[in-house]
């Protein structure tokens, strides 16, 4: 990506760490949005509405996998996209040579101009990477000219949808592991190369300790961890041949895949090159299963490796592992060290998309008042939240207790009730006295950044404090605990009231407040 886009030349940008699409892909990323969206910037443009200040919001309605917890993830990925966000001459030159049915230009080149010298000025307040957060609650807010904000829309999605949707499976994954390290194995099964490079990274800050994907490696300062294949042994007369060559070959970081042929021979295999490499100073690692009964296989593995006297030679395992397979190898004993996991994680099986949406939840007015939007659908839960949304959680004798949803411009009494968004009847009061932590925080303000942002070792260490503050039955894999996330009751109010007038159910109120819906 292009760097050169800001007005002054320079901005304060992420830590190096962060700078992940510069490095991968070096190219300018206006046109990485839905086509829609230009169209629409084209027509605020012409309405004269283009640089009035809008809130929007990135939601989702469930959390993923069937369980109780999701994982924020992909934020420093988004502020480097928006702080490089721009459109180059190629990009302009492309978009003036579009045409409608009639023949004619679609935009107008005043427009492309308008395009050309277009920054991203808007203010962005977000969730820090590694947070846990629960359906409805805002994980990104930004507000700033309406064009602006419009244009960014597919692209913040794309980022933070997929990268949650990981970090969330690898945290689950992790949790199956009961403390055991967790390797991320997936590159050869990824969704293309951004696919694999944005799994290894929401992979770790998921809680995985290494991946075997070595240009994310190099990208991100994340551990590279590998053995060999199969192939590796089949290029030798014998697998104990093969071994012997890889343990000359890695002295110092030998692990042995001993399942080409015939596994516990493999292992008794992997015995006659510890003795060797003790012989000359080194030391066996451990050993590798990819497939076959692993639960057995691994009690085997471990009682032939133990009556050698190799107690300390571990033993990984790997091959289409997921976080229900690892807990139910746990439930039969399996003497497993290290986990390898790979397809099921980077390709989030089975659920392959988070559904978040990005959301315009007020407009200021002519007068620069804030006026609320709402979108109104006939399924409830669709309905969007109108406001300047934040949340608020509440933490009680070290356990989060409760989220709050609230406007900015209205914030909650002490003692506060919320109300479930899926089900007005659920309701829970916040006690006066907890302790409260409000989620969203500043992020860019004018499109520049105002506070350094986490690396991802930080962030891998928030979700860990994040997930101690949770009760364990929000995560348990079946049937999880329902974690209370809802609206503050006035806001609850305050939309539950313009959905009725939309829907002609109550009469217009005469108030500058009112809010103002719109259907979709």
């Amino acid at each position: 990506m292009n760097g050169n886009h800001s007005p002054n030349g320079h901005r304060e940008k992420a830590s190096e760490m962060s700078q992940l699409l510069s490095k991968l892909y070096r190219v300018s990323f206006g046109l990485l949005t839905d086509f829609y969206e230009i169209t629409m910037a084209f027509g605020y443009w012409k309405g004269g509405i283009a640089e009035r200040r809008a809130a929007f919001h990135v939601v989702f309605r469930h959390n993923p996998f069937g369980g109780g917890f999701t994982v924020a993830c992909g934020l420093a990925t988004v502020v480097e996209f928006l702080q490089n966000f721009g459109f180059d001459a190629d990009d302009i030159q492309w978009l003036a040579t579009l045409r409608g049915r009639d023949g004619n230009p679609i935009f107008e080149p005043a427009f492309l101009d308008y395009l050309r010298h277009l920054r991203f000025t808007a203010d962005v307040d977000a969730v820090p990477e590694g947070t846990v957060v629960f359906p409805h609650e805002p994980i990104l807010r930004v507000i700033g000219p309406l064009a602006q904000c419009q244009l960014v829309e597919s692209a913040v999605l794309n980022i933070l949808n997929f990268q949650t949707l990981i970090a969330t499976k690898a945290a689950r994954v992790v949790l199956a592991a009961r403390g055991k390290p967790v390797l991320e194995f997936g590159l050869r099964r990824a969704q293309g190369i951004d696919g694999a490079i944005s799994a290894t990274r929401a992979a770790y800050i998921g809680g995985c300790v290494g991946t075997s994907n070595t240009l994310a490696g190099k990208l991100l300062g994340i551990p590279v961890r590998g053995t060999h294949a199969h192939s590796w042994v089949m290029c030798f007369d014998s697998e104990l041949e093969a071994f012997r060559a890889f343990a000359q070959t890695v002295p110092g970081n030998c692990i042995l895949l001993v399942d080409t042929y015939q596994t516990l021979q493999g292992v008794r295999h992997a015995v006659e090159i510890a003795r060797e490499l003790g012989a000359a100073g080194h030391r066996l690692i451990g050993i590798r299963l990819d497939s076959g009964d692993l639960a057995y296989l691994s009690q085997e593995a471990r009682r032939i490796l133990d009556e050698a006297g190799l107690h300390d030679v571990l033993i990984a395992a790997s091959g289409d592992l997921d976080e229900h397979i690892i807990a139910s190898l746990h439930e039969q004993g399996a003497k497993i060290d290290l986990w390898g996991v790979g397809t099921r994680l980077v390709t989030a099986y089975d659920e392959p998309a988070l559904g978040g949406v990005y959301k315009l939840t007020a407009l200021q007015d002519a007068e620069g008042r804030w006026v609320d939007k709402v979108k109104v659908s006939e399924q409830a839960v669709k309905s969007s939240t109108p406001g300047i949304l934040q949340v608020r959680r509440y933490i009680q004798n070290g356990e989060a207790i409760g989220d709050a949803i609230f406007d900015e411009l209205r914030p909650p009494a002490a003692e506060c009730v919320i109300v479930d968004p899926a089900d007005p009847t659920r309701r829970k009061r916040l006690p006066a006295d907890a302790q409260r932590e409000d989620l969203l925080i500043p992020i860019l303000r004018g499109g520049e950044l105002v506070r350094p942002l986490p690396s991802l070792e930080e962030a891998r260490m928030r979700l860990q404090g994040q997930l101690a503050l949770f009760h364990p039955g929000i995560k348990r894999f079946v049937n999880p605990h329902s974690y209370p996330a809802g609206l503050e009751l006035s806001l609850h109010q305050r939309k539950f009231r313009a959905i009725l007038r939309q829907k002609g159910h109550a009469p217009e109120q005469n108030s500058e407040h009112s809010p103002v819906v719109s259907s979709g």
